[in-house]
């Protein structure tokens, strides 16, 4: 017994000092050079440009010679040469586990753009299946740069949940996901005319239906059960409407669980009902008014602008997939010419209203050619051709969206006690916005993605 003693003490002293050891073992730390670095709260642009990381967090911002003099002897040094540093890219409206083909042209006529896209996508794969699709877009998304995403919705009971620990747990690449599970629609939404001998399961797999407000306060009480980040709500679909009784109700029962609301709003009845009802951001908010916004500014609500169909979108898809007949590609030509004209005047009037927005790519399209990080940069070159100066463009995807997320103390600038998210692009994004489209370096929690840059 001595001896079986004698060697368990040891044995427990063992690894009683190794524990020691991997605890006292020296911090992960990371010098990163560039040729700028530009803060997109303030516009200054610091040239040259150095960053510290350490342990996944910013711990030092300045000039090169100033940060190499505080770094410890040995350090880990990246080069990124005269390319411009910026914080890691928000998406604040993506759908992950979404990839939509859009209908053929005969389809386009007996469907909407959504249809039968949308319900092939939720009711033709499994739970499982979607959340390996779920993976892939995370992975490209997070090499184009968002280094951070909020997911609102149609991933099935928890599936952008179970992605999201999967990401933080390290079994996966991906950005940091904000998840939302089922949103909360009002009765006969989206799938409204679907057989209904089959209507009841993938309603329930993908929403969750609210008509009171007793049964709001349920709804958030089932998403939270899975843990989510936030709670997405759809105020106004296929004619349908959530009423002001009810959005409050789900607002109150959201912030009890200090969690934010974010709102599906594109007519002007939606929106008054979000606005009413205290919610926390406006998305899309296509026929928002002047007066509208200025109650969202006085509230201080936020807008989240999603630009996918700004710029031709759906043109550019049809031409990279299908053929199309003359009258049929000339009439989304000209629905084109008129949607880019409508966000030119409505981008005009938010930026002088003074209301807060952000904005997200809202991506959940096959786009031929392009990865889904590809396909959600678009939004920036959709934002200027409508008329969005490029610095707004920048802080509506870092600084911006970071406040309206809540998470503003820990991502969207590069700034000491940060995440250590950077994203570099081989020119100036303020004099060329497409930058952002072709991000050559990645950087998450000080770990490198991606570098397409010179480095040692």
């Amino acid at each position: 017994m001595r001896k079986l003693f004698t060697l368990l003490a040891t044995l427990f002293f063992a690894l009683f000092s190794a524990g020691e050891l991997v605890a006292q073992s020296p911090a992960v730390v990371t010098l990163v050079r560039a040729g700028r670095l530009l803060d997109p709260r303030t516009g200054n642009v610091l040239s040259p440009a150095a960053v510290l990381t350490e342990d996944g967090k910013i711990k030092e911002v300045g000039s090169p010679s100033q940060v190499q003099a505080d770094a410890p002897a040995g350090v880990k040094t990246i080069d990124l040469g005269s390319a411009t540093l910026l914080p890691g890219l928000i998406d604040s409206h993506t759908h992950l586990l979404l990839n939509v083909t859009l209908p053929t042209e005969a389809e386009m006529t007996r469907y909407t753009e959504f249809q039968p896209g949308l319900l092939l996508a939720v009711a033709a794969k499994s739970p499982a299946e979607r959340v390996l699709l779920g993976a892939q877009m995370a992975r490209e998304d997070l090499e184009s740069g968002f280094t951070t995403v909020r997911n609102v919705g149609h991933s099935g009971i928890d599936g952008d949940v179970a992605l999201r620990n999967a990401i933080n747990a390290g079994r996966v690449p991906g950005p940091r996901i904000l998840a939302a599970a089922r949103k909360l629609t009002p009765l006969g939404g989206y799938f409204q005319n679907l057989n209904p001998a089959i209507a009841e399961p993938i309603l329930q797999q993908e929403f969750l239906q609210v008509a009171s407000p007793d049964e709001a306060r349920r709804a958030v009480d089932e998403d939270l059960f899975y843990s989510v980040d936030l709670i997405k709500v759809v105020a106004d679909d296929n004619g349908a409407g959530i009423t002001v009784p009810v959005m409050t109700a789900i607002v109150e029962e959201a912030h009890r669980a200090h969690l934010r609301v974010a709102v599906h709003a594109q007519t002007k009845i939606a929106i008054q009902t979000a606005i009413d009802g205290g919610v926390d951001s406006i998305e899309h908010g296509n026929a928002v008014t002047d007066e509208q916004l200025k109650m969202m500014r006085d509230k201080g609500m936020f807008l989240d602008i999603t630009p996918t169909w700004y710029d031709g979108f759906a043109t550019k898809i049809y031409d990279a997939s299908i053929v199309m007949s003359p009258a049929f590609r000339s009439a989304l030509v000209a629905g084109d010419d008129r949607a880019r004209q409508r966000a030119a005047a409505r981008v005009q009037r938010v930026l002088k209203s003074g209301v807060k927005f952000a904005a997200g790519s809202d991506m959940c399209w096959f786009y031929p050619g392009k990865t889904r990080g590809q396909a959600s940069a678009t939004m920036f070159t959709a934002l200027h051709d409508v008329g969005m100066p490029p610095l707004d463009i920048i802080r509506a995807v870092t600084v911006n969206a970071a406040e309206m997320l809540g998470w503003q103390d820990q991502v969207g600038a590069v700034e000491p006690g940060k995440f250590a998210d950077l994203v570099a692009v081989a020119g100036d994004p303020i004099a060329d916005i497409s930058e952002l489209e072709r991000v050559r370096f990645v950087m998450k929690d000080g770990q490198v993605v991606r570098n397409d840059l010179a480095s040692h």
